[in-house]
């Protein structure tokens, strides 16, 4: 039994959810999202609440019962408060310059690399050190996050790098000088 499977959501004020087969269409203050989840798990919408139960008992199902709650719960969430995901760079001259929808990384490269940004994601630097990616959608963001951070990712001896804000980078020390 998955205890994050069988947990109750509970309905945020504001937000209405329609189910239809499989497919739950949730729409909310900050937008609307919709996904198509797999047949072995059966949704139940109530007034207020929203439970999931497994049809199956194999591996594949339990697995999925989990699973299907907590995507459920991430479109709750998006829908009524959003997410954010914050990144910085560390090192001498790095940087990032939104425009439109660009971001411009400078890290280190003789060129500086462009990204386009996805649709559903706003960005926004609030300095030339720092980046905050919003929307509603967890797995867009924290995608696009990881791939701005593939980019550079903070090496352990000086830390210089791309990453998230309040990550801790694990240093090593170097070599030592002969003596």
């Amino acid at each position: 039994m998955s205890r994050i499977g069988n947990r109750k959501l509970i309905i945020p004020s504001g937000v209405t959810v329609t189910k239809d087969g499989q497919t739950l269409t949730i729409k909310g203050p900050k937008g609307e999202l919709k996904e198509t989840f797999d047949k072995l798990i059966k949704i139940n919408v109530n007034e207020s609440e929203i439970t999931c139960e497994a049809l199956s008992d194999t591996k594949y199902g339990r697995s999925i019962h989990g699973t299907t709650n907590a995507l459920i719960n991430n479109m709750l969430i998006g829908v009524s408060v959003g997410f954010k995901k914050e990144l910085e760079t560390v090192g001498v001259g790095y940087r990032f310059a939104t425009s439109g929808n660009k971001i411009t990384v400078n890290a280190g490269y003789s060129n500086p690399v462009i990204v386009d940004i996805p649709t559903g994601i706003e960005a926004t630097s609030p300095s030339n050190t720092e980046l905050v990616l919003v929307g509603i959608d967890k797995q867009k963001i924290t995608e696009f996050a990881a791939n701005i951070r593939k980019i550079r990712r903070p090496e352990p001896y000086k830390g210089k790098g791309i990453r998230y804000k309040g990550e801790i980078v694990r240093r090593k020390e170097g070599k030592k000088a002969a003596k």
